[in-house]
């Protein structure tokens, strides 16, 4: 196969000239994995794939590792990850935005962040999309951090942040929440939904690519929480909230995200030791179903906090 690399809006790159139904060479693999660290985001279109398939292919890029989130796991295929809107589980996804009704919204995240131990990277594929809606942003935090001026880069390298899981959005003290409304069945905490109660996560502001050396903002909006012992930066308290205020929206800038409308036959391949991404989410009743594969992550890029 001879591939044509075409970049995205902003960020990744989409691969044409590739089938996934025939033989890979070792060089071919080779090329991937390095166009894979170069753009961080690979679309492939029109690719006729099996759950099979999607388990080979992403073995391509690492040993895959199942999510610890069991309960949305397919039991025939335990590698995937099935993403779903339509179904029963709906009515806990399911939030008011500025008046409208949405499931399955989720703000900008690193998979995982929470465990100190994100994984490498995951392969989404399309099986059933909705006509409009449902997108998927990716940000690219190693482009958010070269474009910061140099005296916040220093800064930021004295700096190591926390993040602590909750389930509760309204928690969250640095995602945007005007005009968001719980819905009725939205969980209050971990248990509810089976998911385990996660320990703070600690990172440095500027995380290192383990295997580029690229340095990457280690700034994300969701489950944000603190800079740890600012003072040791020379910042006051007050001065660390607006510091990771002023991150955040740096971060939010459309110059940094490319949005993704699914078609059928799609596939998305992203690092996410460099990008982070997100849902926009579906209207009640759309039917959504992406399966996910997850590479695992061989680097400990944070820590889990016992004592501050």
């Amino acid at each position: 196969m001879s591939l044509q690399i075409t970049p995205l809006h902003n960020v990744g790159a989409e691969i044409s000239g590739f089938d996934i139904n025939e033989p890979m060479t070792d060089a071919l693999k080779n090329e991937l994995k390095s166009l894979w660290y170069e753009h961080g985001v690979l679309l492939f279109r029109d690719q006729d794939i099996t759950p099979e398939k999607q388990i080979e292919f992403s073995r391509i890029f690492g040993t895959l590792e199942l999510h610890p989130l069991k309960a949305e796991t397919s039991e025939a295929y335990p590698e995937l990850f099935v993403l779903e809107n339509g179904g029963d589980k709906d009515k806990f996804f399911t939030a008011r935005y500025r008046g409208e009704e949405i499931v399955g919204r989720l703000d900008w995240h690193i998979d995982l962040h929470y465990t100190g131990r994100p994984n490498h990277g995951a392969l989404l594929r399309a099986v059933v999309v909705p006509s409009d809606d449902g997108l998927t942003g990716f940000g690219d935090l190693a482009k958010a951090y070269d474009a910061l001026d140099e005296k916040t880069q220093a800064l930021l390298e004295k700096i190591e942040v926390a993040y602590v899981f909750c389930m509760q959005r309204r928690h969250m003290r640095y995602v945007d929440l005007e005009g968001y409304e719980p819905g009725p069945h939205s969980p209050r905490k971990p248990a509810d939904m089976n998911y385990p109660d996660f320990p703070d996560a600690v990172y440095p502001a500027v995380v290192r690519h383990p295997v580029t050396k690229r340095p990457v903002l280690g700034i994300v909006e969701q489950f944000l929480d603190r800079i740890i012992t600012p003072q040791q930066a020379g910042l006051s308290n007050d001065e660390a909230i607006e510091l990771l205020h002023r991150l955040v929206e740096h971060t939010r800038k459309p110059e940094f995200h490319y949005f993704h409308q699914w078609r059928e036959g799609d596939m998305i391949l992203w690092d996410n030791w460099r990008l982070m991404h997100c849902a926009t989410g579906t209207h009640p009743g759309v039917k959504r179903v992406i399966n996910r594969t997850t590479i695992k992550g061989d680097a400990q890029l944070g820590r889990v906090l016992i004592k501050e």
